[in-house]
């Protein structure tokens, strides 16, 4: 086990930025929706996280598991169309890892990386997916299994997370040149190939924001 630890204020200031997130990146979430999807995923995005944003006071006073899953409640009863169900499911499960800690209780490295285990996996089974289909997947998955391999292979705990950025963003830009199995975009076929995943596109924004709150 390591020594270095993320409080609970880390997973507090992460919610912070990712409510601004979905303010400031909305137009650029909904632009990449229109080419290929009902246009809303920026939108639905914001109304989402606006509901957090009302309630964030109250819920910090949670656990990090308890916090999350009011987090996640909110963007699944709030947001539309698949994100809705998706990231919402990601974040109520996120902390099940850890669901036994009380609220001052902080989180190691190697708890941190089973709860984005954790988070992916549910996104998986609820979406029926897997990469390769041109969907947030192919941004989380690839992101996740080298935050665990960086980390278990000897890198620093940021410095793995750095990684998986970078990992997480080569699988967003993989999703140019695939044709959509899953969604809306499905109906376009090969049209929807040169244009990005709306939502491998916002997943690969939420783990930088992950990354950038890390000590």
């Amino acid at each position: 086990m390591s020594e270095y630890v993320l409080d609970k204020q880390y997973f507090v200031d992460v919610i912070k930025d990712l409510i601004k997130l979905a303010e400031d990146r909305k137009e650029y979430f909904t632009e990449l929706d229109s080419a290929i999807g009902d246009g809303d995923h920026g939108m639905n995005l914001s109304i989402g996280f606006r509901e957090v944003d009302k309630n964030l006071d109250e819920w910090q006073k949670e656990s990090v598991n308890g916090f999350y899953k009011k987090v996640g409640t909110a963007l699944l009863d709030k947001v539309g169309g698949s994100s809705g169900p998706l990231y919402g499911s990601f974040f109520m499960k996120f902390g099940l890892p850890v669901k036994t800690k009380g609220p001052d209780d902080g989180v190691t490295f190697e708890e941190f990386i089973e709860m984005m285990e954790t988070g992916v996996n549910i996104i998986k089974k609820r979406g029926k997916s897997t990469t390769g289909e041109k969907t947030m997947l192919d941004t989380l998955v690839p992101a996740v299994e080298t935050l665990k391999s960086a980390y278990e292979g000897g890198s620093a705990p940021k410095e793995a997370m750095a990684k998986a950025v970078e990992a997480g963003k080569d699988g967003l830009e993989s999703t140019r040149n695939i044709v959509a199995t899953k969604g809306r975009a499905m109906r376009l076929g090969e049209r929807a190939i040169g244009h990005l995943d709306p939502g491998a596109a916002s997943s690969a924004e939420i783990l930088e924001v992950f990354y950038n709150h890390m000590p």
